[in-house]
């Protein structure tokens, strides 16, 4: 996990936003007014969603976080409840949890499995997806009370050449001595009309690359023991929380 506080500040304000915004085909997701538009739609309006998607997502993450310090101090958990009741809503987490798992929850592999094996590997990526969810709410939380007075504007949205179903939304995130920090989205949108984040990149940081990496190490390492992988994992998310 990371380890710079200046970094774990700027992903509180960038991993709740993105949260919020998470939404995938088999689960409930944010309904915005362009939904029910077809996928493969050009218009202007289209194109513009998800930057959309990304403003009304920090709107309504940033309004727990204003109410927050009238009662953070005597009832933490009540904090936490309000931020986890948000992201529960909208967040795909076992998705973000099986790519984190890259190639040990891909569908090749799961196909390459016999019964008992779909059905173990089933059991560690929902163990796995309660771990990160648990860190994300835990961690990114706590940042984002030091973070709650920065101004947060997008930047732009950028449709991908050759299809009108890809964008990259760009956020400009203000932080201390008028630092500016850059938060690119890299965003899809499904059949059902909802945006999805597909993953961040923070300045320079990849943020599913790093997490993913993180987890292939481990896995080396535990010579491919996923569920020894996933209780340190815990183990480490417990840690890295108490230090933010």
């Amino acid at each position: 996990m990371a380890k710079n506080s200046s970094l774990k500040l700027l992903l509180a304000i960038a991993v709740a936003t993105a949260s919020a915004v998470m939404s995938a085909g088999s689960y409930a997701g944010v309904a915005v007014a362009e939904a029910s538009m077809p996928a493969g739609s050009h218009t202007a309006t289209a194109q513009t969603e998800p930057g959309r998607v990304v403003e009304m997502a920090t709107n309504a993450v940033m309004a727990v976080v204003a109410e927050a310090p009238t009662y953070v101090d005597a009832d933490p958990e009540r904090y936490y409840a309000a931020i986890g009741a948000e992201l529960d809503k909208v967040v795909d987490f076992r998705g973000f949890a099986r790519g984190v798992m890259g190639e040990y929850a891909s569908k090749s592999r799961y196909g390459s499995l016999d019964a008992a094996g779909r059905e173990t590997l089933k059991t560690q990526l929902n163990a796995f997806s309660e771990v990160i969810r648990e860190n994300l709410i835990q961690t990114y939380a706590k940042g984002l009370l030091a973070f709650g007075g920065s101004r947060v504007e997008l930047s732009a949205t950028q449709a991908a050449p050759g299809s009108a179903r890809v964008a990259s939304v760009t956020q400009l995130v203000y932080g201390d001595q008028d630092r500016i920090y850059t938060v690119r989205y890299q965003m899809g949108q499904y059949a059902d009309g909802h945006w999805m984040l597909r993953n961040m990149i923070i300045e320079n940081i990849n943020l599913g690359e790093i997490y993913q990496g993180q987890f292939e190490a481990a896995a080396k390492a535990a010579n491919g023991d996923l569920d020894l992988v996933i209780a340190e994992w815990n183990v480490a998310a417990e840690a890295d929380g108490q230090e933010s």
